[in-house]
């Protein structure tokens, strides 16, 4: 197994941890900042909001660089913004660093699928991608019961610390393993908004609008 998939899969446990382990210790951040749960509740809807505006912002942007480096660049925001979540002093910014944490979310997870592919033999590309998201996998499983634990039991900064870790270990992992990848030829912000004049891209996002908003 190439080892540059690993290294997105340590990703995908990382970001599969620091999204969903705030609800399982909910009650130990609130009762650390002397605010009542439905408003530290908002760190939930923060971090979705950081998501939606990173995912977009960020591919569109870095298009054009290798796509080893822009890994290496979102998870050194994962790493910076996780840890100063964990050490921050204040609601304020508490709040803006987890809102930050969550701008490479869905970035990481649409750069990495592609590279995924790309290191992936011939008619493996499905099998590699799938590899990268058994890290949310194990994440569910085993990482946010883990870290859970230690938020009720130590402290939830303890617990976003070690998830900052994972984020350097990540970094670390993609640097030394994974190799270098040129960008895409033509990659650009108007050559990818060009997507958007495909009918298939608007049928394709109201099927997930229509799917999603029916879930909930």
């Amino acid at each position: 197994m190439n080892k540059g998939i690993i290294a997105l899969a340590f990703g995908g446990l990382a970001i599969g941890m620091t999204e969903f382990t705030m609800m399982g210790i909910l009650p130990d951040i609130a009762k650390d900042l002397h605010i009542e749960i439905p408003t530290a509740a908002h760190l939930i809807a923060l971090y979705a909001l950081g998501v939606v505006v990173g995912a977009p912002t960020l591919v569109l942007f870095t298009g054009k660089y290798p796509p080893k480096k822009v890994l290496l660049f979102l998870m050194l925001l994962f790493f910076i913004f996780n840890g100063l979540f964990s050490i921050a002093p204040g609601q304020f910014l508490i709040s803006l660093s987890r809102f930050m944490a969550g701008l490479p979310h869905g970035a990481f997870f649409g750069v990495g699928s592609v590279v995924a592919a790309r290191l992936a033999p011939k008619g493996k590309e499905a099998q590699a991608i799938s590899i990268m998201f058994t890290g949310m996998t194990i994440a569910n499983l085993a990482g946010v019961p883990l870290g859970t634990y230690l938020g009720h039991h130590y402290s939830w900064r303890l617990t976003y610390g070690i998830i900052s870790i994972l984020g350097l270990i990540t970094f670390a992992a993609i640097y030394a393993w994974m190799p270098k990848i040129e960008a895409a030829k033509g990659n650009n912000i108007f050559s990818q908004l060009n997507f958007f004049n495909k009918k298939i891209a608007w049928l394709l996002m109201a099927i997930i609008a229509i799917g999603t908003g029916g879930l909930f």
